[in-house]
C-alpha cells in the first residue's frame, strides 16, 4: 500500500549504503562508507528513525534527504503502555539538521483508527517529540535506539 508521508522509526542495523551527493556542511558531511544511520547521529538523532531495511539514501546540499527501503513498512513501537503503528513508504525522508527532520515525508502513523502523516521529528534532551498533522507525542530517545524490522 503506498504512503504519502514521512519515515521515522527504529535501527541498530550496520548496513553500509553508498552515498550519491557531496555536501558542504559539517553536520551532513558524508562519504563512500557513510550510511543513512550515519547521518542521523551525526545530526543528534538516533539510528532507530530508520528500519533496518534500508537499501540506499541521497543526501543533497540543502540537508534534504531521501531514504531507498526494501519494499513498504509496517511496524508497532510500544511506549507506556501503547502500541503506535507506524507505516513507511518505500522512500521517505526529509529536511535534515541537527537535532530535527521536518519536511518528513513517506510516515504514516496510525492514531485511534485513522492514519496521518508525521510532519516533523525534533530532539530535546533526552526525548523526542513527533509531530503528527495536529497532534505530538513525545517518546524517550530510548525507544529508537534499535531498527525495527519491518511486517
Amino acid at each position: 500500500m503506498a504512503s504519502q508521508y514521512v519515515l521515522i522509526a527504529l535501527v541498530v542495523s550496520m548496513l553500509h549504503v553508498p552515498y550519491t551527493t557531496a555536501t558542504t556542511s559539517v553536520n551532513l558531511t558524508a562519504d563512500a562508507t557513510t550510511t543513512a544511520y550515519d547521518i542521523l547521529e551525526k545530526n543528534n538523532l538516533p539510528r532507530g528513525l530508520l528500519p533496518k531495511s534500508v537499501k540506499s539514501y541521497i543526501l543533497n546540499p540543502d540537508g534534504k534527504i531521501e531514504v531507498t527501503l526494501s519494499g513498504e513498512c509496517d511496524f508497532p513501537i510500544n511506549f507506556g503502555g501503547q502500541e503506535f503503528k507506524f507505516r513507511l513508504a518505500s522512500t521517505v525522508g526529509g529536511a535534515i539538521k541537527s537535532g530535527s527532520i521536518h519536511e518528513v515525508f513517506g510516515v504514516r502513523v496510525q492514531i485511534k483508527f485513522g492514519w496521518l502523516g508525521l510532519r516533523q521529528v525534533d530532539r530535546a534532551g533526552d526525548q523526542l517529540t513527533l509531530q503528527v498533522q495536529q497532534f505530538t507525542q513525545s517518546f524517550p530517545v530510548s525507544a529508537f535506539a534499535v531498527s525495527p524490522s519491518c511486517s
